[in-house]
């Protein structure tokens, strides 16, 4: 791919830059180039506007939005872009990420967020959604995820086994 962004990664709060690092280590290994901002919804409602406003203007393609609490981050970035928004619920608040998952699921009709499982493992697969978006444009890409995807069968076949020697 070349060197030119094609993923946003926004999040809430600096504070959730290690859940949404595991978006950002996704799209490292499949070589896709990225990049990743603090704008916050409700503390800095205008620069959230102007990046989503702009993300597809400067070539971006998949946005890949991270937040907590009431968590409308994805939801104020899909409204003002027609690019894929993918939502990642963080677990930062006292009720766990449900607060989360509900504020960036319950989107009204007409305006979609592909929205992850909470914490670290759906960051991993908002980054893994995004490549596969891009992919759809990839033959390179569609082969790695392909390999991937062979790569796992085969740990999980390796960890049975494993499994199986030590309780024989």
């Amino acid at each position: 791919m070349n060197k030119k962004n094609l993923v946003g990664i926004l999040m809430g709060s600096d504070s959730d830059a290690e859940v949404m690092g595991e978006a950002s280590k996704v799209l490292s290994e499949y070589g896709i180039a990225h990049e990743m901002v603090v704008a916050s919804a409700h503390r800095s409602p205008k620069r959230t506007m102007l990046y989503a406003t702009s993300a597809e203007k400067r070539g971006l393609k998949v946005l890949i939005c991270g937040a907590g609490h009431a968590a409308h981050l994805a939801g104020v970035v899909a409204a003002h872009t027609i690019l894929p928004v993918i939502g990642v619920p963080i677990d930062s608040s006292s009720l766990k990420g449900l607060d989360s998952i509900l504020s960036t699921v319950q989107m009204p009709g007409g305006i979609p967020v592909a929205t992850m499982a909470i914490g670290k493992s759906g960051a991993k697969n908002a980054g893994i959604l995004a490549v596969e978006i891009l992919a759809l444009e990839s033959t390179s890409l569609r082969k790695k995820l392909n390999q991937s995807r062979k790569d796992m069968e085969k740990q999980i076949a390796a960890k049975d086994k494993k499994l199986r020697r030590k309780s024989a």
